[in-house]
């Protein structure tokens, strides 16, 4: 069966990627439209995604949801995390699994699969950011800021593929989530740590 074709051209991009494996390093993916059927122009594309939300929450309060494994399936917002196996991260260097189905964003068909999540910047109650590892290992990186502010957490989510290697970016497949799904986490976040509470007022609102 052909992989479904999405609206994103990343999307489209790395389902071609997943029925031709070999594509990617030998240029194929990248040099041919015809072999592969498909290139996306992603010249004038940021490479990095970010968004924010005050939270009627306290700093510890949000990281401590954050250094969960089952916390990270308890917000995702894209439907594809299933479930997670891990203790409560405490430094950079440890990892979970996630339990991952990729079926809810009806793109590419990858099936049920795991994914190892490393963290790589741990700052208790400030910051915290992982990398994920499984068939690619690309090298994007998603994280949270959390800055005190008068009635709860300024919170900053982010998706950063800066450093993935040049072939990746010339594929396209980047942004693999969209900045909606970004925003939307924020708000089962905001709803998991603080039920019921008004979303605080910045100061410059």
């Amino acid at each position: 069966m052909p992989p479904r074709r999405s609206s994103s051209c990343g999307a489209w991009a790395l389902a071609r990627a997943v029925r031709h494996p070999d594509a990617l390093a030998s240029g194929t993916l990248i040099n041919s439209g015809v072999a592969i059927g498909y290139r996306c122009d992603n010249r004038h594309m940021p490479e990095r995604l970010e968004v924010q939300r005050p939270v009627a929450a306290s700093a510890r309060e949000i990281f401590a949801l954050l250094t969960d494994p089952r916390g990270h399936v308890a917000i995702d917002s894209s439907g594809m995390l299933m479930a997670a196996d891990g203790g409560i991260v405490t430094k950079a260097g440890d990892t979970f699994v996630v339990h991952m189905d990729r079926e809810a964003l009806n793109d590419y068909p990858l099936g049920l699969y795991d994914v190892t999540i490393e963290i790589v910047t741990f700052e208790p109650d400030r910051e915290i950011a992982w990398t994920v590892l499984g068939r690619w290992n690309l090298g994007h990186v998603y994280g949270y800021r959390l800055e005190p502010i008068a009635e709860g957490t300024l919170v900053t989510s982010y998706y950063d593929w800066s450093a993935v290697e040049q072939s990746w970016k010339d594929a396209a497949i980047f942004p693999v989530i969209p900045e909606s799904a970004l925003r939307a986490t924020l708000g089962i976040l905001a709803r998991t740590v603080a039920p019921g509470k008004p979303r605080p007022v910045l100061p410059d609102q």
